[in-house]
């Protein structure tokens, strides 16, 4: 007679999300790739980013903000206002270049997540990081992971975010709510993942900074 086991269900709280973020090593690589290459859309493209080598990137750094709302924790994301030189329309973390007087890329996320939608850094608590996410428009983007405490309110920037909205931890971090394309972009075919969550089509440099997440934290 054989025994059966029911699978434990999976916790999308907080709590688990900053257990996970602080046990992880945002240094250590998969295999031989550089831990910015194992992971994410980037080894979709290995071709693509590998001609980044030796390109200087301007350092930047976006907020991956998990609301502590319950047993289903939320994400925050934003629409970038349809004016933005880079990325317009998308949705996107808030985050932007860190500057000289930031001093780490947490203040730098942080600030960024003050001026884009009025998160008062009062509220957040930096609980780790993911690998840095190479960009081909010249980016270094290091994502901090952050919990959000109650108690806060969001005001967008019309000058750079056009939508605030929430998706849970828990879509975002289940595969199969992943999906994979391609496109041609400059002669080249880009390969990506996209998240499709209501009106809102996650894809891009955000689909891959939380494919990063999944595999590191959930997977």
């Amino acid at each position: 007679m054989t025994d059966s086991v029911s699978a434990m269900p999976q916790v999308f709280d907080a709590d688990d999300f900053r257990k996970r973020a602080r046990e992880h090593n945002p240094d250590h690589a998969f295999g031989s790739e550089p831990a910015h290459l194992g992971h994410g859309d980037h080894v979709l493209n290995p071709g693509l980013v590998a001609g980044l080598a030796g390109v200087k990137l301007r350092e930047a750094a976006v907020l991956v903000p998990v609301i502590d709302s319950g047993p289903d924790a939320q994400v925050i994301l934003t629409r970038r206002a349809a004016a933005m030189r880079k990325h317009s329309g998308q949705v996107a973390f808030p985050g932007g270049a860190v500057d000289p007087e930031d001093g780490s890329v947490e203040i730098a996320a942080m600030r960024e997540a003050e001026e884009e939608i009025g998160l008062d850094r009062r509220f957040v608590e930096p609980v780790g990081r993911l690998p840095v996410y190479m960009t081909t428009t010249g980016f270094r983007i290091t994502p901090v992971l952050a919990v959000v405490h109650p108690g806060f309110t969001l005001t967008a920037n019309p000058d750079e975010v056009d939508a605030v909205f929430q998706t849970p931890l828990s879509f975002l971090m289940t595969q199969a709510n992943h999906q994979r394309e391609s496109r041609v972009w400059e002669g080249i075919e880009r390969h990506y993942y996209v998240m499709p969550y209501g009106e809102h089509h996650i894809w891009g440099v955000t689909a891959g900074i939380i494919r990063t997440m999944y595999e590191r934290l959930y997977a």
